[in-house]
């Protein structure tokens, strides 16, 4: 279940006057909160985007290996070997 966060941020100069350019009646958003949620559903995807990309560059390289570098592996093997990673 998702929850409801108000947040309080300041901003001045140039960032406040291009906030203001983009909210309201000549702006693309009706207030600032909209335009808000916007940009962080854009970074958000941005994020996901980008480890998508790495899992596909990931992926083209293990794809691309001499069948003599892989070697068969349980899923223990796989658990045991990502644990240790995380631990680094």
């Amino acid at each position: 279940m998702s929850r409801t966060t108000t947040m309080t941020v300041r901003i001045g100069g140039p960032l406040s006057d291009f906030v203001a350019e983009n909210v309201g009646d000549n702006g693309a958003y009706e207030n600032i909160s909209e335009y808000v949620r916007d940009l962080i559903r854009r970074d958000k995807d941005r994020v996901e985007r980008e480890a998508v990309e790495r899992i596909k560059i990931e992926l083209k390289h293990a794809f691309a290996a001499p069948e003599h570098r892989y070697s068969p592996l349980t899923a223990d093997d796989v658990i045991s070997r990502n644990k240790a990673k995380s631990v680094r």
